[in-house]
């Protein structure tokens, strides 16, 4: 008999390298199902934003007179107190 059948490789078993790669191919599937409906998200959100833009832009501009409106009550109630109390003075 010769040397070279009398030796005998010992090592890992072959099958090893295919589940490492099944495991891997696994791995990449999960993460684009979880990254593209992000993706898809965010194309439409960006589509969207030029008009969502606008519309708070309006929005501001529509509402801007509100601002004011704190001075408003504040005359009203010292319009409100003068008449309470020349109502008052008076009688009534």
């Amino acid at each position: 008999m010769s040397v070279l059948t009398q030796q005998v490789v010992e090592g890992p078993p072959a099958w090893g390298w295919t589940v490492g790669l099944v495991i891997g191919l696994a791995i990449v599937v999960v993460v684009v199902a979880l990254v593209t409906p992000i993706l898809v998200l965010a194309f439409k959100i960006s589509r969207q934003a030029p008009r969502i833009d606008e519309s708070l832009r309006r929005a501001r501009e529509n509402t801007a007179a509100l601002s004011g409106l704190n001075t408003t009550i504040d005359h009203a109630v010292t319009i409100i107190s003068g008449l309470r109390r020349g109502r008052e003075r008076l009688g009534g």
